[in-house]
């Protein structure tokens, strides 16, 4: 959704809207099972970043008006760090 880049669909996130604190959200759905329509993203924050730009997450969606994107923003950060963590153990 944000770079466009092709890759397998295990190397991605899918993205849904859910609640969030404040209305409509992007949430997570990494096991892929959460009902409605969904869109995938790299698990990377330049690709988040690309999207929020393009205005991707409503379109995608099809949900109107804007999306909290906190609760993707945390997964993202969460997820990265652990990746950055079994770098530093390996």
């Amino acid at each position: 959704m944000g770079c466009r880049q092709r890759v397998t669909k295990t190397a991605l996130v899918r993205v849904v809207v859910g609640a969030g604190d404040r209305g409509p959200a992007a949430v997570p759905d990494p096991a892929g099972t959460a009902p409605g329509r969904g869109a995938h993203l790299h698990p990377d924050p330049a690709c988040l970043d690309l999207a929020v730009r393009r205005k991707a997450f409503p379109r995608a969606l099809r949900a109107p008006g804007g999306l909290d994107l906190a609760p993707l923003t945390t997964y993202l950060t969460a997820k990265r760090s652990e990746a950055d963590t079994v770098r530093q153990t390996d």
